[in-house]
């Protein structure tokens, strides 16, 4: 992921865990270490460093779940909404899962439909505290 997507390693982002859910779902979780560099005018990480974060976060699900389909479609974020709840400081971390089952994805996909499908995001400090909830709505474009 962090070859993907060069601006996930300027950030400094660590790939913490991704790993398999019930009904053939995923999990990734993706941490931010606490720097200068990515802190805002309050001493917490900027909302932007935050929201690249979330992002990333949601398309290392999307890329775990359906990256066996990338012959046949590319994954595209559609668009996204995100609440800052709580000032955060220090590292934080976005937790992500698919809002559908992949087998529902694909197979609308292979129905010759453009399937569209949320990815749940929190936001929270390491010590498990959320700041953030974020939903990014993505889509499989076929090839």
């Amino acid at each position: 992921m962090l070859e993907a997507v060069p601006f996930a390693r300027t950030l400094g982002f660590e790939f913490v865990e991704i790993a398999p859910e019930a009904e053939g779902g995923v999990r990734a979780v993706v941490r931010l270490p606490d720097s200068p560099a990515t802190h805002n005018h309050v001493g917490g990480p900027h909302a932007g460093a935050m929201f690249t974060l979330g992002e990333t976060a949601s398309g290392a699900v999307v890329l775990a779940a359906f990256g066996h389909l990338l012959d046949r479609a590319v994954p595209l974020a559609v668009r996204a909404d995100i609440a800052y709840h709580k000032l955060a400081l220090g590292a934080v971390r976005a937790t992500a899962r698919l809002g559908r089952t992949p087998a529902e994805v694909a197979a609308e996909l292979a129905a010759g439909r453009r399937p569209e499908f949320p990815v749940e995001v929190e936001i929270s400090t390491d010590d498990g505290t959320p700041t953030s909830a974020m939903t990014v709505i993505w889509t499989l474009r076929p090839q």
